[in-house]
C-alpha cells in the first residue's frame, strides 16, 4: 500500500479524532495508531509483510481507535487466512505450501534474529505465492464494522 494512501489515512484519522473529540480523542487515536503498528510489526520485522500493510493497519487504528483495532485485526487475520488457503487450493499447490509453512514456522522458532529471518524471507520471496495483505485488512475492517452493526 503506497505512502500517498497510508500517510493521509493516518493523519486524517488524527485530525478527525481531535475535531470530534478534542485532545482525549486524539490520544485514543494515537494509541490506536500505535496498536495497529505493533500488531503487524513482528511480521514486517522478519520480512513476512510489507511496510504499507503495517501503515494501513496503523491508519485503521487512527480512525477506529485502539478499542476496535485489535478486533478488526483478528477479523482481518481470518479473512487473510481464508484468502491464502483459497489461493493455494486454486493453484493446486497444497503440499508445497504446507511444507513451506512448516519450514517458515521452524525458522521463526530456531532463528532468533529478526534480521536473519528477514534475509531468508527476502531470498525466498521471488518463489513464493504472495498475498497483498492490504486486501484482507480492508475486507476484515469493513466486515468487523458490519458484524458489530457500526455501518449505516
Amino acid at each position: 500500500v503506497p505512502n500517498w494512501v497510508t500517510y493521509p489515512f493516518i493523519l486524517s484519522g488524527w485530525v478527525y479524532a481531535f475535531a470530534a473529540f478534542g485532545w482525549e480523542g486524539l490520544g485514543w487515536s494515537l494509541l490506536g495508531t500505535v496498536v495497529g503498528l505493533l500488531l503487524l510489526m513482528p511480521a514486517y520485522a522478519i520480512g513476512g509483510m510489507g511496510a504499507g500493510d503495517v501503515k494501513l493497519l496503523a491508519g485503521v487504528g487512527a480512525w477506529i481507535l485502539f478499542q476496535h483495532t485489535v478486533n478488526s485485526f483478528c477479523v482481518s487475520a481470518i479473512i487473510g487466512a481464508l484468502m491464502a488457503v483459497a489461493m493455494v487450493v486454486a493453484r493446486r499447490a497444497w503440499k508445497k505450501h504446507q511444507d513451506q509453512f512448516w519450514l517458515i514456522l521452524n525458522e521463526i522458532m530456531v532463528i532468533k534474529s529478526p534480521e536473519r529471518l528477514a534475509e531468508i524471507a527476502a531470498e525466498r520471496k521471488p518463489r513464493m505465492l504472495l498475498l497483498p495483505y492490504g486486501i484482507p485488512i480492508a475486507i476484515g475492517t469493513i466486515g468487523y464494522f458490519l458484524w458489530m452493526g457500526m455501518l449505516v
